[in-house]
């Protein structure tokens, strides 16, 4: 087999499991996100102040989330574009 197709197809396999993997960790989150939601609605002691301060913990929380995926795969697409480059001049 080819070194480069080889490398590709680890690289593929690696984005693949790194995709399943994050997904699993947002379902996680977002169970869990609900579950702070029910336990604040259920929370009269709390003051609005510290319930508007964990939703916001769960805003940036997310955002952060939202752009490490956007930086992976754009990661990933510069890996894909090498390997493109790299078949195309092996042939």
């Amino acid at each position: 087999m080819e070194p480069l197709k080889l490398a590709k197809q680890m690289i593929d396999f690696n984005k693949a499991t790194f995709d399943n993997s994050f997904n699993t960790m947002v379902l996680v989150q977002e169970q869990t996100e609900k579950m702070v939601n029910a336990f604040l609605e259920q929370s009269a002691w709390l003051p609005e102040e510290g319930k508007k301060i964990l939703n916001e913990w769960v805003a940036a929380y997310k955002k952060g989330r939202e752009e490490f995926k956007k930086v992976v795969n754009e990661g990933y697409k510069k890996v894909d574009s090498y390997f493109a480059d790299a078949c195309k001049s092996a042939k």
